[in-house]
């Protein structure tokens, strides 16, 4: 997926570098010059330096083709602000604020916030979980949020179509628990035949969810 973070200070390091790894595309906006420098160099993304309020600077972020805004400024009333404009004018589907003070997390939900993160622990896993897409849905989260079961829509395209189940890749010890295919509920076995359009439930921890999708092609699919 495609993210935009607003704030390069220590969490918006963090973050980005954690969905760096995962594979997902960041663009940092940051108003400090020198910390532009420097994110840029360590990073190697684009970097804008500029007042993340500012419609200019959202722009030129191409804040509209983002699956999400992540707000990491060390003010809660910026994070608030950014993610209001980046989700009504710039029409991106996810906003996610920190909240510096706890108190305001119920604020900020009430004015439109999507996801609202007080600490920093295991932000990028947070992110992950609440982005859905067409392609994949997070049903309940299991383990304190270490894991989840998810439901993922296999696309037209899908590359493993007409294989049984024992010859595509399945990593992270990811489990399929059932199919549903138009009106059959199909129990998985090895033998099983994956069709484009089946409905999947299957059961992931939350670090490696990434991996499945980048196995089966569907990191792409929005």
């Amino acid at each position: 997926m495609k993210v935009c973070i607003a704030g390069g200070g220590r969490v918006g390091m963090y973050l980005a570098q954690s969905l760096l790894s995962h594979r997902h595309k960041v663009t940092i906006i940051e108003p400090q010059e020198a910390l532009c420098r420097t994110l840029a160099d360590t990073l190697d993304i684009p970097v804008i330096c500029g007042d993340s309020l500012s419609f200019d600077t959202l722009r030129t972020a191409d804040v509209a083709s983002c699956d999400a805004f992540v707000a990491v400024t060390n003010t809660d009333e910026t994070n608030l602000v950014a993610c209001q404009i980046a989700k009504r004018e710039f029409g991106v589907n996810r906003t996610v604020a920190r909240a510096s003070n706890p108190k305001n997390r119920d604020i900020l939900h009430t004015l439109g916030v999507d996801t609202v993160v007080c600490g920093t622990d295991n932000l990028s896993h947070i992110l992950e979980r609440e982005i859905e897409t067409d392609t994949i849905r997070q049903l309940l989260s299991l383990g304190g949020g270490t894991a989840s079961l998810n439901e993922i829509l296999l696309p037209e395209d899908f590359q493993f179509a007409g294989k049984e189940i024992k010859e595509i890749p399945i990593p992270g010890d990811a489990i399929l628990v059932s199919i549903t295919r138009d009106t059959e509920f199909i129990i998985p076995h090895g033998s099983t035949v994956l069709l484009p359009w089946d409905r999947l439930l299957c059961l992931t921890q939350d670090d490696t969810l990434h991996l499945l999708m980048d196995a089966w092609g569907l990191s792409s699919h929005k």
